[in-house]
């Protein structure tokens, strides 16, 4: 079985990860796998620097994130663009990685996608386990954790599926909004009734 994981920004999918991974659980991470892509050498990388120049490089050759995401924040048809030319490759070694992780035995697999639903990695997913935080907390912690001002996590959160979206689409919801035994006791109430449904 695999379990899509998605919130919006800063909702703490790494961090829900982890707690699962306490317990046994591999993961795999799409936003890793959307590095891995883009890296020195990857046709992708090739691509995006095709396009937008020497600025979106960095001087080890390495993309400049914070660059690209100015760009493409600031223009839909530029972000679909580059959705274009990364999620197909993201997809493709996604299933392979996941792949992987079930031929090793797990009970059950995460799929920690931040773009689970607009990127249709949903679908590779038995079930849709959202975490979900208020879209004021997302903010903030965006603003402290990636160095931006208060309009730049605006418009990141904006950019996102609303929350009321998300939450329709999901099978299952994590409340991020409390302690952290408070969330460690969600993840283990969730493990149990995997695992069965896993046997059933």
């Amino acid at each position: 079985m695999i379990v899509g994981v998605t919130g919006g920004i800063a909702s703490g999918k790494s961090t829900v990860a982890r707690a699962f991974a306490a317990l046994g659980v591999p993961w795999v991470d799409a936003d890793d796998v959307a590095r891995e892509v883009v890296e020195p050498g990857e046709p992708a990388l090739a691509e995006i620097a095709g396009r937008y120049g020497e600025r979106v490089l960095q001087a080890n050759g390495g993309l400049n994130r914070r660059a690209v995401r100015e760009i493409v924040f600031a223009d839909e048809s530029e972000r679909r663009w580059l959705e274009s030319v990364t999620h197909p490759r993201i997809r493709q070694r996604i299933v392979a990685h996941l792949e992987r992780l079930q031929a090793e035995g797990a009970p059950y697999v995460l799929l920690v996608s931040p773009l689970l639903f607009e990127s249709g990695q949903s679908e590779l997913a038995d079930r849709c386990l959202v975490i979900d935080v208020p879209e004021s907390l997302q903010i903030a912690r965006t603003a402290a954790r990636d160095d931006v001002d208060d309009a730049q996590a605006r418009a990141i959160v904006a950019a996102q599926m609303p929350r009321s979206e998300r939450l329709a689409r999901a099978d299952d919801v994590i409340d991020n909004t409390g302690s952290e035994a408070d969330l460690a006791a969600q993840v283990a109430e969730l493990d149990r009734r995997y695992r069965l449904l896993t046997t059933s």
